[in-house]
């Protein structure tokens, strides 16, 4: 069989590139080798910038509907309550999606292959990649298919959504640097009651262990995350729940009823190598874990998913030389390692058995946070990291210029009914105030549509210039910023980054239209 690109692993990144390899038409095929989707609720947050991205395929709502909204945060120490936090107005103005999303893994891959599905595209479930060869032309992938039938399947892109033991990084022979920590945790869906089963976010803070109870959706559900006794992580043994200690759960006051889901697991922090070895490239899993603080790692993937999809889309469509899609690399490698780097830090502070990291953890933290955010701007930057809002590629060869606070590679800044255009999944050219006719004539020879939004207080506080033009990828991210709205300079980016026949006007497919 052929294709375009083969989408292998349909946990949240691939489900998610297919939603918008789908959406921007282009064929693909996406297999998983598990005969079903997850049953275990695994990665539980979706956060702001998910949503937006999946705002642009008509996903958000579907995922806000069978999710949670949390909206605030508790620090408890030694069985009382130091510090509340509310977290869901934090963004209130950088996002129309200022909070954090509860949506179980085993909820939501099911709700992404149903929307893939309502586009015409199925999971191939139960089909394992064995291997493949990457040709100069065309990548042919070998598949068994459940019953033990092979095939071979030709492609010209390949893309290893596959998961941390991913099947594509090891035939690219990708390097994984990194390493495990020695920890030990386990993780539990539970249902029960009590002062911390209260719809928020609870983090209790012991000297000698620590627990999070992050709210599910249900009366009573809540998931656990805990640390193993220390000295019991080396044990060749398989834990069940008997083996956790209860002593700081029952210091808060909190019946368990049911166990209805219960792992161990040690946290790994590595990244691969590089994501992209000729036509196959590595997403999510595949190419980076790191520890769960901030519950970044889906939401990375996703991002990896979205960042890649609409770069295939350019090539396949012929609008964009190949050259386009070694930005996947640059863009998202330099932003899983700044990740690793700082979810290691934080992670290495809150499971340290060190004296000072146990007094700073009960006696210092609690105070901290409370007075720091009630500072706007460390609202600000909190929301703004933790939503992945934050994430730019002004280093990326894609990234031009500046005009006001926004340069070329930050995301588009949101200033209200601004993010509705970005449905199109189209490149497209921003102006805020009054754009002049030659501007207006060259997007219309450029095929580029051209948004002219009202000059608002909103706009200046979001820091975008008046009058300035914003070339917007498809992603939502600024590609040039140009304060002087200057035509000339508008085509000439085209022209760099778009194939365009000699001698005819960006046009059709050609243009910046995929």
């Amino acid at each position: 069989m052929k294709t375009e690109v083969l989408v292998v692993g349909a946990g949240p990144t691939g489900l998610a590139m297919g939603l918008w390899l789908a959406r921007l038409g282009v064929p693909f095929r996406i297999v998983d080798k598990n005969p079903e989707p997850a049953r275990e609720s695994r990665a539980l947050v979706v956060h702001a910038r998910t949503l937006e991205l999946y705002s642009q395929v008509g996903f958000a709502e579907t995922a806000i509907a069978n999710g949670l909204r949390f909206e605030a945060l508790n620090l408890w120490v030694r069985g009382h309550r130091a510090a509340h936090v509310e977290i869901g107005n934090f963004g209130a103005d950088l996002s129309h999606y200022p909070y954090m999303l509860i949506l179980a893994q085993d909820r939501h891959e099911p709700l992404l292959a149903e929307a893939l599905a309502s586009l015409g595209v199925h999971v191939e479930r139960g089909t394992e990649l064995l291997g493949f060869d990457d040709g100069t032309e065309r990548v042919v992938a070998r598949l068994r298919q459940g019953d033990g039938r092979e095939e071979s399947c030709e492609c010209a892109w390949l893309a290893g959504c596959d998961g941390a033991r991913s099947t594509v990084r090891e035939t690219l022979a990708l390097g994984f640097p990194g390493g495990t920590y020695s920890r030990l945790f386990y993780v539990a869906d539970v249902q029960a009651t009590g002062p911390l089963v209260n719809g928020e976010l609870n983090v209790a803070l012991d000297s000698e262990d620590l627990l999070a109870v992050f709210p599910l959706p249900g009366e009573g559900n809540v998931r656990f995350v805990g640390t193993i006794q220390a000295g019991d992580e080396g044990a060749e043994r398989t834990f069940v729940w008997d083996d956790v200690s209860h002593l700081i759960i029952e210091r808060l006051r909190i019946d368990v009823r049911r166990v209805n889901w219960f792992s161990t697991y040690h946290v790994h922090h590595r990244v691969t190598d590089r994501f992209r070895a000729g036509r196959a490239f590595v997403l999510g899993d595949a190419a980076h874990i790191h520890s769960p603080v901030g519950a970044q790692g889906m939401n990375t993937g996703i991002g990896d998913a979205v960042n890649l999809a609409w770069k295939l889309a350019m090539v396949v469509r012929g609008a964009s030389d190949a050259r386009l899609l070694d930005t996947y690399e640059t863009e998202r490698i330099a932003f899983a390692r700044r990740l690793v780097a700082t979810t290691d830090r934080g992670f290495t502070f809150a499971s340290s058995d060190g004296p000072l990291a146990r007094f700073v953890r009960v006696g210092v933290v609690p105070r901290l946070v409370p007075a720091l955010m009630s500072i706007e701007a460390v609202r600000r930057y909190f929301f703004r990291t933790l939503s992945q809002t934050m994430i730019e590629y002004r280093a990326s060869a894609l990234s031009a210029g500046s005009a006001g606070r926004v340069h070329g590679g930050d995301r588009l800044p949101w200033a209200g009914d601004n993010f509705a255009p970005l449905a199109s999944l189209r490149w497209q050219a921003h102006v805020y105030g009054t754009a002049q006719r030659p501007l207006i004539d060259a997007c219309r020879k450029l095929d580029l549509p051209l948004h002219v939004f009202p000059w608002t207080e909103r706009a200046a506080h979001a820091g975008l210039a008046r009058d300035a033009l914003y070339l917007v990828r498809p992603d939502g991210y600024v590609g040039l910023a140009d304060a002087s709205a200057s035509p000339a300079r508008l085509e000439d980016y085209v022209r760099a980054q778009f194939r365009i026949p000699a001698g005819d006007g960006p046009a059709g497919r050609h243009s910046a239209h995929v």
